[in-house]
């Protein structure tokens, strides 16, 4: 057993810090695909974890804090997986590298590494079965460059430049080289002696290219013994057989199995994504839905009460949608006439005080779409740990918290999941 006063084990393995919430579960679903017994805590908790655990995800809400914020949390979490006593330490971004010039990929980078007393590390954000590859440094969404997709018009993190070595050097003082693909697809021994080379030149970090799940194994073999790895769950496909080699993890199907939970179902999306915008229309062209509108909100109409008072009437026969997603256009607009942190904010705010209107109506099944919105209904429903169990779509498992009355979520990064991802989310807990 693990205390909050942080009593050391031996049995975890892997301490894992996510910049976000929807990013913990998506790392967390990759390693439960492993074999690895996964919990993963909102903040640092408060209680004793359970003892089956193999591997911990800390979820922060870092991605667009400013940059001394999200290192002084990250280094908090840090130090509490230091006391449980990891073997290895992650520190998990989204795999489309999103940050500003400011960070906060690079000041969190920089502050793990000298915490760890670390003078190297790989960053690799790619995760090709969600179409992010990573080729000569450049980061490729499917098959258009990162700067060329619908994340260059991203409302906190606009993406415009694709070359990942460009990106990281403008938030760190260190030397970020690459480790380009012509090594890795050559195996592992060309991979190490040229991430040996690249470190002995001088360089702290490493843009490694992949464009396979092969890739990514490969590099995962390499980066056995790295006390700190950087990059998106993609990277950790490998890590639970790394552990397995080393007679320190007999991986189990069970890793994914979750309590059953009853109750009313329920969509609250609050991505603005390309992708979040398509799965929002494709529900609405069979299912209910209601839109809160930041604007409004704005203007002091209670879109709260709105929004429970129609869901009161519909819920009881089949599941809702309420959402704040928007086409970029709009946003916009709101950013415009609120400011771009108080046009997300009020969004996120009524969309937290909705989730707590569910539940009061009985619903125990949520899907939540979007970082930001899932971090903060998390909160809201005072939500400080969740089992992780098998995936919806790459990247998005279906998850139990742990509180006094249980609640699955599904917690989706925006640009995640396929047309249908609502409804078929919903289709395996009904």
């Amino acid at each position: 057993m693990v205390g909050a006063g942080g009593l050391a084990v031996t049995k975890l393995l892997l301490g894992c810090i996510a910049d976000d919430f929807t990013g913990g579960t998506d790392l967390a679903s990759t390693l439960v695909r492993g074999g690895m017994r996964t919990l993963q805590v909102i903040g640092i908790p408060k209680e004793p974890i359970p003892d089956d655990i193999d591997a911990v995800v800390v979820a922060l809400k870092t991605r667009t804090l400013p940059a001394d914020e999200a290192v002084s949390e990250s280094l908090e979490a840090l130090e509490w997986l230091k006391k449980i006593g990891c073997r290895q330490y992650f520190f998990k971004y989204c795999s489309t590298f999103d940050s500003t010039p400011k960070g906060n990929i690079g000041p969190v980078a920089d502050a793990l590494m000298a915490s760890l007393g670390v003078d190297f590390a790989i960053a690799c954000p790619a995760f090709p079965d969600n179409k992010r590859t990573v080729y000569q440094g450049h980061l490729f969404v499917g098959d258009v460059l990162l700067s060329e997709s619908g994340m260059r018009h991203h409302p906190l993190t606009p993406m415009t430049d694709s070359n990942l070595v460009n990106v990281l050097q403008q938030q760190t003082r260190k030397k970020v080289g690459l480790v380009p693909h012509s090594a890795v697809s050559k195996g592992n021994g060309l991979l190490k002696k040229t991430l040996a080379q690249v470190k002995d030149s001088g360089y702290s970090y490493a843009i490694v290219d992949a464009v396979t799940d092969d890739d990514l194994r490969a590099i995962a073999v390499v980066i056995q013994d790295h006390l700190l790895v950087t990059g998106g769950s993609g990277i950790a496909l490998g890590l639970p057989d790394n552990f397995g080699r080393k007679g320190l993890l007999i991986g189990s199907e069970a890793a994914s199995e979750l309590p059953s939970v009853g109750g009313l179902s329920a969509v609250l999306s609050g991505s603005c994504s390309v992708a979040t915008n398509a799965q929002v229309a494709h529900w609405q062209s069979t299912r209910p839905s209601f839109q809160i509108d930041p604007l409004t909100l704005a203007k002091g109409e209670d879109q709260v009460t709105q929004a429970l008072e129609w869901a009161k009437s519909i819920i009881q026969n089949e599941p809702v949608l309420i959402y704040g997603s928007a086409k970029p256009e709009t946003v916009k607009a709101a950013q415009e006439l609120l400011g771009v942190e108080a046009a997300g904010q009020i969004v996120e705010d009524a969309l937290s005080r909705i989730a707590i209107g569910l539940v009061d109506l009985g619903v125990r099944k949520l899907v939540v779409a979007g970082g930001e919105t899932s971090g903060a209904v998390v909160k809201a429903l005072n939500v400080e740990a969740l089992r992780i169990g098998a995936s919806i779509d790459p990247g998005v498992p279906w998850t139990v918290g742990l509180r006094d009355v249980p609640i699955a979520l599904a917690l989706k990064s925006g640009n995640f999941g396929t047309v249908d991802f609502f409804e078929k989310a919903l289709g395996q807990v009904q």
